[in-house]
């Protein structure tokens, strides 16, 4: 692939990804099929840290970080940066001073698949960044890589403009044409759940809501005293 970036991609709608966010990255999941969601290896690298906004997807040479220069020149308030290497890196390619031009430039948060330093400033700044790896190993700035095109981040396929939604629980990632019927989904989801929980808080089991009495029979598990 020659080394490219795009400068111009469609993103959902702000009110929409408000919406996402909300309902959070465990009900996200659920509510489209359980699909999309990043290793569990990438965690916040403060527990508060929560995001939801397009993605600019970055590919970047391993231990180098030139391409999140590069993205930081494109992106829009609100977006996410989505930043996966062309082979595995653990080196600390994102720190305080990047952490301060995103903020400069309205970046809601980052998301790479790669290490992280200065996670102390970081949390300091309110900079909510997810990563595998926390390390002090300085990168280059040299290596040619693209800004807004397809990649895959800890085992998800990312395309620019798709909504992240980052929390306690990790990363998801909902497609871009897929956010409508995903809001329906996790609307009703919650819904659901408000009513399940009403129910285990006034003492009904578990095993009776969700008719786990047969599965257990149809297991052959008998009950004794």
């Amino acid at each position: 692939m020659t080394p490219t970036i795009v400068r111009t991609i469609a993103r959902a709608d702000p009110g929409d990804i408000r919406r996402l966010g909300a309902a959070g990255v465990a009900t996200v999941h659920e509510a489209q099929g359980q699909r999309g969601l990043l290793r569990p290896s990438m965690r916040p690298v403060f527990p508060a840290a929560r995001v939801a906004g397009s993605a600019v997807t970055v590919l970047c040479a391993p231990g180098d970080n030139l391409m999140i220069h590069a993205a930081i020149a494109v992106v829009q308030p609100g977006d996410v940066l989505v930043v996966s290497t062309t082979s595995e890196s653990t080196d600390g390619m994102f720190g305080e001073l990047l952490a301060e031009s995103c903020l400069a430039h309205g970046v809601a948060g980052l998301v790479i698949e790669a290490g992280v330093r200065d996670t102390a400033e970081m949390t300091a700044l309110g900079f909510p960044v997810w990563s595998k790896a926390i390390s002090a190993q300085g990168t280059s700035k040299t290596q040619p890589g693209s800004v807004n095109v397809p990649i895959v981040c800890a085992g998800a396929a990312v395309s620019p403009g798709d909504v992240i939604v980052g929390d306690a629980d990790g990363v998801v990632v909902v497609p871009r044409e897929s956010v409508a019927a995903v809001i329906v989904a996790a609307d009703q989801r919650l819904a659901k759940e408000e009513r399940t929980r009403a129910r285990l808080k006034a003492g009904e089991l578990g095993v009776d809501i969700y008719g786990l009495r047969d599965v257990l029979a149809q297991r052959g598990v008998i009950w004794r005293d």
